[in-house]
């Protein structure tokens, strides 16, 4: 069952009210979420699965608009993540990474090469310095690689799009070790040891 609700019908109030204050406060650009400090109005069952997917109450939230919308007043507060509007602000519990990326463009070689990456939620992120590539360690010894999307909000990279990145990778000695890594928009992302590539998978 998913969440797709008619603007007419009360049942989610608490989300198609907020939904509302954040079209209210909608620009051409984001939302200045950084300048409101609204009062925190607690946790009303919002959460992002690691797959990306928004539920309400336990039911996935079935409008892409209303998610897409949602996720340009996302914003993460030193107690978490919290959806903001300029009257109030509400928890949202996120499994992993609010935003998952899901398709790569590529142009170029090196350092001069540009890669882009979508989200989930059809935004695009030019990798470079300001929105950097990080490698954690997964399961089975394996990596989870995360592009920052805005401020402190990363995108889980999708398995596919990781093999694709692992692909354009190179060795580049780092502080005396030799690393794997990708180059991008000036800057050279570590991904591992040389000697560990066996475990990236």
């Amino acid at each position: 069952m998913t969440v797709d609700v008619p603007p007419t019908t009360p049942t989610h109030p608490g989300l198609d009210g907020l939904a509302q204050a954040a079209a209210r406060a909608k620009t051409r650009g984001l939302p200045p979420i950084h300048q409101w400090n609204p009062p925190h109005c607690g946790d009303i069952g919002l959460k992002i699965a690691r797959d990306g997917v928004w539920s309400y109450q336990g039911s996935p939230i079935g409008r892409p608009a209303m998610v897409r919308l949602f996720s340009t007043i996302l914003r993460r507060d030193p107690e978490g993540h919290v959806l903001v509007t300029p009257v109030e602000k509400v928890s949202v519990e996120v499994e992993d990474a609010p935003f998952l990326a899901v398709e790569m463009q590529v142009e170029g070689d090196g350092e001069a090469r540009a890669l882009r990456l979508r989200t989930n939620v059809d935004d695009w992120v030019n990798v470079d310095a300001a929105h950097p590539l990080r490698f954690e360690p997964g399961p089975s010894g394996g990596l989870k690689p995360y592009v920052r999307v805005r401020d402190n909000l990363w995108a889980l990279v999708a398995r596919p799009i990781f093999y694709d990145l692992a692909a354009l990778g190179e060795v580049r000695e780092i502080e005396g070790r030799e690393m794997f890594g990708v180059a991008c928009g000036g800057a050279f992302f570590p991904m591992s040891p040389a000697d560990a590539l066996e475990d990236l998978a």
